[in-house]
């Protein structure tokens, strides 16, 4: 915890995010060519045919809608219960991407599902809780929005946050507790990944990519948010005075 604490001045921060971000950004364009290229020389699925391409891009999309939800709920609860400034600002900006990659695994997954399923949309469990995941998202960023005082908008944002986890294994597990029409987990499964390496790999680079997209982004806009905050400050001290 005593990291947490000192990662808790934004001054600290925003050097530590400085360094760190072209570094990150150069990651992120690195495995994202890769994982590009290798995903358009891979094989077509036997039985989707090439439908299944688009595959490279919904399943890590799904993979980050989960991960970035996680990260706002982890950061929420360390800021309600540690008053850690940084980390509600991490949980704040989180939320834009999240809802984007949230949106893009509807997308694809409809796009995916038309030809497999003869259908953009049923309501299956795991597609009604993406759904479900979207809302939360739509409903933090509305939070923020609609409350002016930054600690109750924040208070409470964390509070949908924690209360929203709770959707997360529902997402996860719901092909295993119910009887849906959403394909059965084919890589995070007990017996290892179900296809074949020519697969795999390039979509656990794009999966790759796609985090370090979000955490450059993320760097970023807690930059520009801590920045804004200042000047916010400076504004109210000057009309004050």
């Amino acid at each position: 915890m005593a990291n947490l604490h000192w990662l808790a001045n934004p001054g600290r921060f925003l050097r530590i995010a400085k360094a760190v971000s072209p570094v990150l950004a150069g990651l992120t364009v690195v495995l994202l060519a890769v994982g590009l290229a290798l995903s358009l020389q891979a094989p077509v699925d036997a039985v989707q045919g090439t439908p299944s391409k688009v595959l490279f891009m919904h399943v890590p999309s799904a993979w980050m809608s989960m991960f970035i939800w996680g990260v706002m709920a982890v950061a929420s609860a360390v800021a309600l219960i540690w008053k850690h400034p940084v980390a509600d600002i991490a949980a704040k900006v989180s939320a834009p991407l999240g809802a984007g990659f949230t949106a893009a695994t509807l997308l694809t997954g409809s796009l995916w599902g038309k030809p497999t399923w003869g259908t953009f949309w049923v309501w299956d469990a795991r597609l009604t809780a993406e759904l479900i995941l979207l809302f939360l998202y739509i409903g933090y960023i509305a939070i923020w929005q609609a409350i002016e005082d930054p600690q109750r908008a924040g208070k409470a944002a964390a509070i949908l946050a924690l209360v929203g986890s709770v959707n997360l294994p529902i997402i996860h597990f719901s092909v295993d507790w119910w009887n849906t029409l959403h394909q059965p987990a084919s890589i995070l499964r007990d017996g290892g990944a179900s296809i074949d390496a020519s697969m795999l790999i390039p979509l656990l680079l794009l999966a790759a990519g796609f985090q370090a997209f979000y955490f450059t982004l993320l760097l970023w806009r807690m930059e520009a948010e801590i920045a804004g905050r200042k000047i916010r400050q400076l504004r109210l001290l000057s009309a004050q005075a």
